[in-house]
């Protein structure tokens, strides 16, 4: 496994020639969404169209509501990425009406959403894993629900699910992170100090890598119809759901595949199982990595994975540099 430093001397070294092939591809945008996995997803395929394809590409920083309202108002970006479709009532839309292409399950083998309570918390209190223990169990949760940020779908599902299930009547506070960042430290900083800890997260992260986490049973099904209105932040559902092993895709704008098919091709090309996710996130969790560390970490080690993403001619390029 290679070095931090060299991974950084790596990422000064490619990153600074990308230039030099910039006459072959247009200029192309692309969705960086406020999450770990997702970010390495974008530097990823920045790299590939950057240094196989020639393009210039700019990366947009977003999250699922605003990049979707973004590619319906005005076109753009080209190209959203990890996109959790369940959490998204204006995919379907949107594809109905013609204007994104689905291309990729990203995740291929799904994305894993729920409300997780610490391992050491159940081992003490099995009735944790439980909607009927967390309700008769406010003290021993600290009285808190971990909730997510502004912009991400999940808040909205989370803020209905929370109400239908009895949370602030049972007397817990809906807590809104304002980042994903300080969503990931509150768990952190509940397992250095085996303290409480109730709230929304998701895999593949490093955090359910590192920290073992129990998902609460809901007690109920997967209901789409009610999950859909419990994501729409203009709908207000009636029952409740369990979350379901979510689809994650990669979506480009119609007019961008029409205008660029082999990049299409390309990103239709880009997935991940949860598994080498989760491996990349831990790796530059561990070595405080930037998100083109990871990018070239993942080149570097899993060329048996992403070789046959490109065309030949892309190969050859990328080959003289990895």
């Amino acid at each position: 496994m290679i070095k931090k430093t060299a991974i950084a001397a790596a990422v000064l070294t490619t990153f600074s020639v990308a230039g030099a092939a910039h006459a072959d591809c247009g200029e192309v945008s692309i969705t960086e969404m406020n999450w770990a996995s997702s970010a390495v997803v974008t530097s990823v395929a920045k790299f590939l169209m950057e240094q196989g394809y020639g393009c210039t590409v700019a990366t947009v920083p977003s999250s699922t509501v605003p990049a979707l309202v973004s590619v319906a108002e005005t076109g753009t970006p080209d190209i959203v990425t990890e996109l959790w479709t369940n959490g998204a009532p204006a995919y379907g839309e949107l594809s109905d009406a013609g204007k994104i292409t689905t291309v990729a399950d990203v995740l291929s083998d799904g994305g894993v959403e729920g409300w997780w309570v610490p391992k050491y918390l159940v081992d003490a209190h099995p009735e944790l894993a439980t909607m009927e223990g967390v309700l008769a169990n406010k003290d021993l949760l600290g009285g808190r629900f971990h909730n997510c940020p502004e912009g991400w779908a999940c808040k909205n599902t989370n803020g209905d699910l929370a109400n239908l299930f009895g949370l602030p009547d049972a007397g817990f506070e809906i807590f809104q992170h304002g980042s994903g960042e300080t969503l990931a430290a509150s768990i952190a900083a509940a397992f250095e100090n085996e303290e409480p800890w109730l709230g929304y997260y998701w895999a593949p992260t490093a955090i359910l890598g590192k920290y073992p986490m129990v998902a609460v049973d809901f007690g109920v099904p997967y209901n789409e119809e009610a999950f859909l209105c419990a994501a729409d932040g203009d709908c207000t559902a009636t029952e409740p759901s369990a979350f379901p092993i979510g689809p994650v895709k990669t979506i480009v704008t119609t007019d961008f595949a029409d205008r660029y098919p082999e990049l299409a091709e390309l990103m239709g090309n880009v997935a991940f199982t949860n598994t080498q996710m989760g491996e990349i996130l831990a790796w530059k969790d561990a070595n405080n990595a930037t998100n083109e560390e990871a990018a070239v970490f993942f080149l570097t080690n899993y060329p048996d994975v992403w070789a046959d993403w490109l065309s030949d001619e892309a190969k050859a390029k990328l080959a003289a540099l990895l």
